[in-house]
């Protein structure tokens, strides 16, 4: 399903530009209980290029976290994170 997420036009996304780490892990976190509540199994973070701080933090967080099954950098753009719950 997360290999055929560009087929899916209203993906639920999260943009963390200008969020610091921990801004951003609270926000992830509240934005995967919302999109469970709502069952989207499929959602996008917007965390940038940068240093790529917020990513590996959120890659961190996503993988620690049990109610996410998988997630991968976008294919064309890897300041982009899919997530699938």
């Amino acid at each position: 399903m997360i290999d055929n997420y560009y087929l899916y036009k209203n993906i639920n996304e999260l943009d963390l530009h200008g969020c610091n780490r921990y801004e951003a892990i609270y926000k992830v976190d509240s934005f995967i209980k919302e999109n469970i509540i709502l069952k989207n199994h499929l959602v996008k973070i917007i965390h940038g290029k940068g240093n790529y701080i917020l990513k590996e933090e959120i890659h961190k967080y996503l993988k620690n976290n049990k109610k996410v099954i998988t997630y991968k950098l976008d294919l064309f753009n890897d300041g982009v994170t899919i997530v699938e719950i």
